[in-house]
């Protein structure tokens, strides 16, 4: 860690074997060393050493009152995670709403905290990114009950994963210095990523189950679009930051002037409003959130054609927000991909609350990954 207290967002299933017991057990709920070892493919015996040193720093807790069993002995006594002993704090800041959040081991919120972000707007930069972080020093200090390990933030725009450097084009904001900033106000390590491979992350690591081997493309839109992708038990962060769609062109319809116009300029609120205002219509008009539909399946089969993924899947309101759900988007996607078998398009399973589940997502990847070291730290 550096004296920033920053330390670069590893967005992947950890493989030590501290981090595969203790995925096992938070995954499958109670589990002896036995169902712990056939889910890792460790030997019973680096099960047991790594449930004692888990165990011996409250991760884990050994249950025998879950046993059920005639066998005696240490070996079937359940172990679960400890879900009450520690805590993580997360911040996302969107264009239109920014969550402070602090949950559980397990990912579980705790509790969410929503600001408008156009609040914001009468302080500078420097002083907004003040203001978020004490107030979500502020929220952490209610669960003082528990010990704070990490803090992950995810947010749009430019990120700089090595020194927490942020730059957030629709709120000005330009150098911010957000990653030292929470280190100074909550002290423990902080980790940033750009948002869309956060929310990637989160499907990954918190979704219930890793997702398959392979290959997963993830979308977000909503007032911005982005994509990132999982590839392998990892989400994929470029060397030199995430790439953008924005500029995808799409066939937009009655959404814009032009026959053909870049995705970003037609899924947020304002291009529908622009276009309701042309149209004299409401900005829920069908045709329009049939265009916007219709604009996002072309785009993700564009992207599904390019790289061939396994699975995909979407998050946010311009994909969500249409009277019949996705199958506008899939209808859209089926006739315009060139890929010949079938998949389909798939929703978040956090729903609504992706941005919420994205930056705990990033501070839990820290954890995950190398439990142990983690949590000698924090002693």
């Amino acid at each position: 860690m550096s004296g920033s207290g920053v330390v670069a967002a590893q967005l992947r299933v950890g493989t030590a074997p501290s981090s595969l017991v203790l995925n096992a057990v938070r995954m499958g709920g109670p589990s002896v060393r036995d169902q712990v070892a056939a889910r890792t493919g460790l030997s019973v015996a680096t099960v047991n050493r790594q449930v004692v040193a888990l165990a011996a720093t409250g991760l884990v807790n050994e249950r025998p009152d879950l046993h059920e069993g005639r066998g005696v002995g240490r070996p079937k006594v359940p172990i679960t995670l400890d879900r009450d002993r520690f805590c993580v704090a997360g911040m996302h800041v969107g264009a239109r709403r920014t969550t402070l959040v602090i949950a559980d081991l397990g990912g579980r919120t705790l509790y969410s905290h929503a600001i408008a972000t156009q609040d914001l707007a009468g302080v500078s930069a420097d002083a907004a990114v003040e203001r978020l972080c004490e107030q979500l020093a502020e929220l952490a200090a209610r669960f003082s009950g528990r010990r704070l390990l990490w803090v992950g933030a995810a947010l749009g725009g430019a990120v700089d994963p090595e020194t927490g450097v942020v730059d957030h084009p629709i709120l000005g904001w330009r150098d911010q210095k957000l990653g030292p900033t929470l280190y100074a106000a909550l002290g423990v390590p902080v980790s940033v990523s750009e948002h869309v491979q956060a929310m990637a992350a989160a499907e990954l690591l918190l979704g219930g189950e890793v997702v398959p081997h392979g290959a997963a493309l993830f979308f977000y839109a909503r007032e911005t679009v982005g994509m990132a992708m999982i590839i392998n038990d990892q989400v994929h962060q470029p060397t030199r930051g995430a790439g953008s769609i924005a500029a995808l062109p799409v066939v937009p319809g009655p959404l814009h002037s032009e026959p053909v116009a870049p995705l970003q300029s037609v899924i947020g609120s304002a291009a529908l409003k622009a276009a309701a205002e042309r149209r004299g219509t409401a900005p829920d008009d069908r045709a329009l959130v049939d265009a916007r539909a219709g604009a996002l399946g072309q785009a993700v089969a564009a992207m599904r054609d390019v790289i061939n993924p396994d699975s995909i899947i979407v998050a946010g309101q311009a994909f969500t927000d249409h009277p019949r759900g996705l199958a506008p988007v899939q209808a859209r996607f089926d006739a315009a991909t060139t890929t010949h078998w079938p998949l389909e398009i798939a929703p978040t399973r956090f729903g609504l609350h992706v941005t919420e589940a994205a930056p705990v997502a990033v501070a839990l990847a820290a954890v995950y990954a190398d439990p142990l070291t983690v949590v000698g730290a924090a002693d």
